[in-house]
């Protein structure tokens, strides 16, 4: 989708800047019982892991400072 093609990039950028995460893409056409698994029914959909565990999620196209946000709150 368009908005997922215009956070890749900053999704890119900031991983570079923070090692100390692991970003992972999905492609939910490809992987709909992942997406299914996880209740995403609208792209993009960011979800926030900590152990396995889902701390936040955020849907729709984000800026860089909204994804330290929600990684630093």
């Amino acid at each position: 989708c368009g908005p997922c093609q215009m956070l890749k990039p900053v999704l890119e950028e900031f991983a570079k800047d923070r090692s100390d995460l692991k970003i992972a893409s999905v492609n939910v056409d490809d992987e709909e019982e992942l997406a299914e698994e996880y209740g995403v029914s609208s792209i993009p959909c960011l979800v926030l892991f900590k152990k396995g565990k889902e701390l936040k999620r955020k849907i729709g196209l984000v800026s860089r400072s909204d994804l330290e946000k929600m990684v630093n709150e």
